[in-house]
């Protein structure tokens, strides 16, 4: 690889950890107004920070190389292990919270790959401005994960379905002509919608900071609270829980379908054969949880729906909220739970996990596999709605699943070998994989968090956590020798 490559990366990476360190300046000023003396930790840490970033980017500034995937490949890399290097720096230097190196970085990383696992306790005592920065951190995460997965992804052949590929290829059509123009769009229709959960949590009970805190990590499907018991503190204030799970529920939706409706208004754009999927499999699994719940206990049935639809949508969206330790409802309810930690929302989206279209392609393969069984000779075709599906989407999806399945195992075996029962092992691979949040088990269940695993664990999961946020193959192609290769 060329040294002007690596160079222009390291370029681009210094200058959003610049951007990351001005962040901090918004913890630091509440802390400063609540009087907490945390505002000193991160006054300076934006300065340190940005000052080693600004170093960095004046020492790496020079004419960009050439677009290609290689370049993208590692510049996505360098992005997200810098921004969650950079966002550990405070959480790692404030008193109020002494946490080891690893436990900083795991903090870190599961904010800004918006997973929403947590190894802190006492959230309710803590000072806001950390409260706030760890919100943030998911906010801007999940911000990224959107342009991400919108522009980056279908460029590198790894996944996702563009915007470009969902709408027509006429330019005439297209409600934006330029990427700046996409980029704005995004960025203020993801405000918008923000601003206004925050004001309906507000609304319906919240207090100011908690509705902003909360509204951050919702549209984000990131999952961070800041309470020990998640949203378990309003299990009772049914308004807050649907407004949730409302804005939950639009935070897994493609973006692009977003920008399409609000920009031009074009209710087709809802067609996409992605939504119908996830949708159905979401109304599938609150169905039947809140069925069971109200056949197999004394919950009435509008509580059981929602307690269920808060829970499970959550987990589908990858969110990782919680009212309460749903496993204690039954064995096929840990079991709904395991499986719903696996699906995610549509390309597009803030949430992780597989991925509605990814099912919806596998599907078809499957479908068309079989069909050839029967006639060997016959030519068929893997559509997505009514457009074919080219042979570079079908194999990414392919070596997707497989790739997933197998860093699984691996990392499953892994954390075993530091000393983790199976069962905590099994699901902290998955629902960090996945980008979900919370786990299986006493540990790190929903009643729980992450802060028992051992360190060695937990720089395993920050690393489980950033390859399932990049869609897993992003990563893994950095580590080939062809890669590096001129």
């Amino acid at each position: 690889m060329q040294y002007s490559t690596v160079r222009a990366a390291v370029h681009i990476a210094s200058v959003f950890a610049i951007y990351l360190s001005f962040a901090m300046l918004a913890p630091a000023a509440v802390d400063l107004y609540y009087g907490n003396d945390d505002w000193r930790v991160f006054a300076f840490c934006a300065f340190f920070t940005g000052g080693l970033a600004l170093g960095g980017a004046l020492a790496t500034q020079g004419r960009p190389p050439p677009i290609s995937s290689r370049f993208g490949f590692l510049v996505v890399n360098l992005l997200w292990l810098t921004t969650s290097a950079v966002g550990a720096v405070p959480l790692y230097a404030a008193a109020s919270l002494d946490l080891t190196l690893a436990e900083a970085v795991f903090e870190a990383a599961s904010g800004i790959t918006t997973t929403g696992a947590t190894i802190i306790n006492g959230l309710d005592g803590l000072p806001p401005g950390i409260l706030l920065w760890r919100s943030l951190l998911q906010w801007m995460g999940g911000l990224g994960v959107i342009a991400f997965s919108l522009f980056v992804l279908p460029f590198l052949n790894v996944g996702g379905i563009s915007y470009f590929r969902i709408e027509t290829s006429d330019i005439t059509d297209r409600p934006f002509e330029r990427l700046s123009t996409h980029i704005t769009a995004l960025i203020g229709i993801y405000s918008a919608t923000t601003v206004l959960c925050t004001v309906l949590y507000a609304a319906a009970g919240m207090s100011g900071f908690d509705a902003l805190n909360h509204a951050l990590t919702t549209i984000s499907t990131a999952g961070f609270s800041t309470h020990d018991a998640s949203m378990g503190v309003y299990g009772d204030n049914f308004a807050i829980l649907w407004i949730a799970t409302v804005f939950m529920f639009l935070g897994a939706l493609p973006f692009s379908i977003v920008m399409l409706l609000v920009v031009s208004g074009r209710l087709d754009t809802l067609r996409d054969p992605q939504i119908r999927v996830f949708a159905g499999y979401v109304l599938a699994f609150v169905a039947a949880v809140a069925l069971y719940l109200r056949l197999t206990g004394d919950m009435e049935f509008g509580q059981a729906l929602t307690y269920s639809a808060f829970n499970f949508v959550s987990l589908i969206t990858t969110t990782g909220f919680a009212t309460g330790d749903y496993t204690e409802w039954g064995p096929f309810v840990a079991g709904c739970a395991l499986v719903a930690t696996v699906l995610g929302g549509c390309s597009g989206s803030t949430s992780g996990g597989v991925k509605a279209y990814r099912f919806l392609i596998l599907f078809k393969l499957l479908a068309n596999g079989l069909k050839r069984f029967v006639y060997p000779n016959a030519v068929v075709t893997v559509h997505y709605g009514d457009r074919p599906v080219d042979d570079a989407m079908q194999r990414a999806v392919v070596l997707f699943i497989s790739a997933f399945l197998s860093i699984w195992l691996i990392l499953t075996l892994l954390l075993t070998a530091t000393g983790i029962d199976i069962l905590t092992a099994l699901s902290g691979a998955l629902t960090c994989l996945t980008n979900v949040g919370p786990g299986l088990g006493e540990m790190i269940g929903p009643a729980g968090n992450f802060s028992a695993v051992p360190d060695a664990a937990k720089w395993l999961l920050a690393l489980a956590m950033l390859l399932g946020r990049l869609e897993i193959l992003a990563v893994l192609v950095v580590f080939t020798p062809v890669f590096w290769r001129r």
